[in-house]
């Protein structure tokens, strides 16, 4: 049986921490010039040794030391060998820019142009009214945002955590995104990452009730349509699910960090983003407790429901206050840090903690020292926590075999994205060559030897589930996309069906029906475009 050499298919920066994982085999490798052939470098790998996520015998073949740029593979004795890849400064660019084109594709509501989309063009979708779920009688335009997903749904709460990774990627690298991509709206004054925020933003203002404030949580179909469904045939009416309140704090949060963002670029957007994130302000006041979101009966959508609402007002109480300085959203802010009952460093749609935490360390008006103080030794704890996770795993990612579960692509990038803010708001640099591994993997350097991200490297997924991708007739899948990746749970047919016994790591099939491990999201994509503007 021939070895898998998993690198990173795009390549590694020159001054990177330089690795190939192996299976099964160890010994005496070779770097090799792909266009001549000859031996560049030579060293030894480390000593084999098993792996328990990948259920694999792996070793380590590490080149950081050779730094010449140019193109080369992985060689051994017994002539197994890798896919190319590039040393160079420059490898990262591209793919950057592909992961955010991507929320372009995935724009709902108008005609994605031949001239941008090109062979995944179509025509606008879901244009009609939206019927509020229990009031039939009440209509709103809920026309525009990003398709959540694989379906054609759109989640307040999935959106949060979206928007706030791109307009934190553009605050902490906005010369990432210099070049335009370019979108419809590309200008001279703002930042393409900034036009594509607010099609989400538009979209997500449309979704709150103006008498009250609330936020309503969703906006789909009563049912997934059929996989091969193109957006503009899908014709089925439109609801939107009832108010809830972590789609009302996550919406108040997102707007405040939004205007922030667009002051010094349009005055008059901030300000309107500001208005409405107190609105939503003032609902969460008057309802200081409420039920968690269930879907209504008939209702069988993605239902992005979480018990617990704490972490979603804290960060909502961070942001207002990095944005306004006003004492109402510290005393609350404080409050809620005091309690500890949820997770302050935790970066997913469900535990949104890290965000509030994040803002709350980087706000320039008067902080409580004996809470920074606590939330910056948590975070280096969570930190280092990471760290020893990674030394232990086989391909050197903080992982653990429990962590592969649906999401697992987002679990990997959210921990690189905290590692990269535990740098910046440690004042360490420490980090970085763990969150290189980080990249490394999703790029191919994983028990599959697959790149994650479709459109990139030698052997990229081709099936994701994504209607478009597979309703539209055109071979490739729409490119820039990070599929889910390995979830040992086999939450779907195809994946409970083909791999059985598969260890945790390798529990991954690229097919377009296995949603549990192979479909897209907005929120998968917006942490690893995060992660690689560092890079770039």
């Amino acid at each position: 049986m021939h070895s898998i050499i998993a690198i990173n298919q795009l390549g590694y920066r020159e001054t990177d921490l330089k690795k190939a994982i192996i299976t099964g085999l160890e010994g005496n490798f070779y770097v090799v010039d792909f266009h001549s052939n000859e031996k560049v470098f030579q060293s030894t790998t480390t000593a084999a040794k098993y792996d328990e996520a990948s259920g694999a015998i792996v070793s380590t073949a590490d080149f950081s030391s050779y730094r010449t740029p140019g193109t080369y593979y992985i060689a051994f004795e017994n002539e197994d060998k890798s896919y190319p890849f590039i040393i160079g400064n420059e490898v990262y660019h591209d793919a950057q820019r592909a992961l955010l084109k991507a929320f372009y594709y995935l724009r709902c509501g108008v005609e994605l142009e031949e001239q941008y989309a090109g062979v995944w063009s179509h025509g606008p979708c879901h244009t009609s009214l939206v019927h509020v779920h229990g009031a039939p009688e009440q209509q709103f335009d809920g026309c525009g945002g990003w398709h959540d997903a694989g379906d054609y749904g759109k989640y307040i709460v999935a959106a949060g955590k979206a928007v706030a990774d791109l307009l934190l990627a553009y605050e902490w690298y906005p010369q990432a995104f210099a070049t335009p991509i370019p979108l419809p709206e590309t200008n001279e004054r703002m930042a393409d990452v900034l036009h594509e925020c607010k099609v989400e933003l538009d979209w997500m203002m449309r979704m709150q009730d103006q008498a009250s404030g609330g936020v309503y949580h969703k906006l789909t179909t009563l049912q997934f349509p059929p996989s091969d469904m193109m957006p503009e045939d899908d014709l089925a009416p439109l609801f939107a699910s009832p108010i809830s309140a972590t789609a009302t704090a996550s919406f108040a949060a997102t707007l405040a960090l939004a205007a922030r963002i667009y002051e010094p670029i349009d005055e008059g957007y901030a300000s309107y983003c500001l208005q409405q994130a107190k609105l939503a302000w003032g609902w969460l006041e008057e309802h200081p407790t409420y039920p968690d979101f269930h879907n209504p009966a008939d209702v069988k959508t993605g239902e992005y429901g979480d018990p617990v609402d704490r972490d979603e007002r804290y960060w909502a109480a961070a942001e207002l206050y990095r944005t306004t300085g006003e004492a109402q959203y510290h005393e609350v802010f404080l409050e809620l840090a005091a309690r500890k009952d949820f997770d302050l460093y935790s970066l997913g749609w469900a535990d949104m903690g890290g965000y509030g935490t994040i803002s709350y360390l980087l706000t320039e008006y008067s902080q409580d020292e004996e809470t920074v103080s606590s939330l910056r030794n948590g975070l280096e704890q969570r930190a280092t926590e990471l760290v020893e996770i990674s030394e232990q795993d086989g391909y050197g990612i903080s992982m653990l075999p429990e962590h592969y579960e649906w999401g697992s692509n987002m679990n990997i990038m959210n921990n690189a994205m905290l590692l990269l803010v535990a740098d910046q708001l440690l004042s360490t640099s420490q980090y970085e060559g763990i969150v290189a591994q980080h990249i490394h993997y999703i790029f191919g350097m994983n028990i599959m030897g697959t790149s994650y991200v479709s459109g990139y490297g030698s052997k990229p997924i081709m099936n994701p589930h994504h209607r478009p991708s597979i309703g539209d007739e055109v071979i490739a899948p729409v490119p820039g996309m990070l599929s889910g990746g390995p979830n040992k749970n086999l939450q779907d047919e195809i994946a409970a069906a083909q791999l059985q016994g598969a260890a945790p790591a390798a529990a991954f099939i690229d097919h377009a029906e296995s949603y549990a491990t192979n479909e897209i999201t907005i929120y998968w994509n917006s942490p690893a475009l995060f992660v690689l503007s560092h890079f770039v």
